[in-house]
């Protein structure tokens, strides 16, 4: 799938924030001024469901809230590259949808293939099929997206192989914050690609947002909402003719 404008050079950005459960307004607030920090050329990972979080108990306002932000946010990515998930119905199955938002369209989307059930995901949304998980080019970059606990399936790595970024928008645990690291880093070493990973700095998650360079190299946010780093095509052909394990 080829969504291709040109070739500007863009920055990477990993977004790390808080989600206030009942008040959806001001976390889409947040994620805007976040975007807003950035400069054009920039390709924005938020974490999942960071507009709503799982909040099943008012679950049917957070699906309607879907429609609200995904207008607002086509807005919002006039040359930019936003990324991030929301749960919405379709066709009368609930999802928790990944979306790729540029210039104004949603460019890109699929449902979460691996639903946590140690959280009951099962039990409130369906599950998505490993099929449309695959790379899509966005303004000449060939983008993967994993969505939490799909981390952890090595075959999903695998589909994705060739991508030059990947990224991981996630709600992860806090008593499993080593294992988001080190799965986020080999990722970016297996696949020799950068990572961009984005999760929440609620407290039951590991605020671990951070990017990885195909040479293996970790940057997390730590205090920073928002982590930057500039996007180099160059840095994934070095490491691949470097490391050859066949990845083109």
């Amino acid at each position: 799938m080829n969504h291709t404008n040109n070739k500007s050079e863009y920055k990477l950005c990993s977004l790390l924030f808080d989600t206030v459960t009942t008040d959806y307004k001001t976390n889409l607030q947040t994620l805007l001024s976040l975007i807003g920090s950035t400069s054009k050329n920039s390709l924005i990972v938020a974490p999942e469901v960071c507009l709503t979080s799982y909040d099943y108990d008012n679950f049917d306002v957070a699906l309607d809230f879907a429609e609200i932000a995904t207008k607002t946010l086509k807005k919002a990515s006039h040359k930019k590259i936003i990324i991030l998930t929301m749960m919405q119905r379709r066709n009368g199955e609930i999802f928790n949808f990944a979306k790729i938002f540029h210039n104004g369209e949603v460019v890109y989307e699929r449902a979460k293939a691996r639903l946590f059930r140690f959280g009951d995901e099962h039990k409130y949304m369906s599950e998505g099929s490993d099929k449309p998980i695959e790379i899509v080019e966005v303004d000449g970059i060939k983008i993967g997206v994993l969505i939490c606990f799909e981390l952890r399936f090595k075959e999903l790595w695998q589909k994705l192989e060739g991508a030059d970024v990947i990224v991981v928008p996630s709600w992860w645990g806090v008593l499993r914050s080593e294992h988001f690291e080190v799965l986020t880093q080999a990722l970016a070493i297996i696949n020799q690609c950068f990572v961009v990973a984005s999760d929440s700095l609620n407290e039951e998650c590991t605020k671990m947002s951070g990017i990885i360079t195909p040479h293996g190299k970790v940057e997390r946010n730590g205090n920073k909402p928002c982590l930057e780093l500039t996007y180099n095509k160059k840095e994934i052909s070095v490491m691949r003719r470097y490391m050859d394990v066949g990845i083109k």
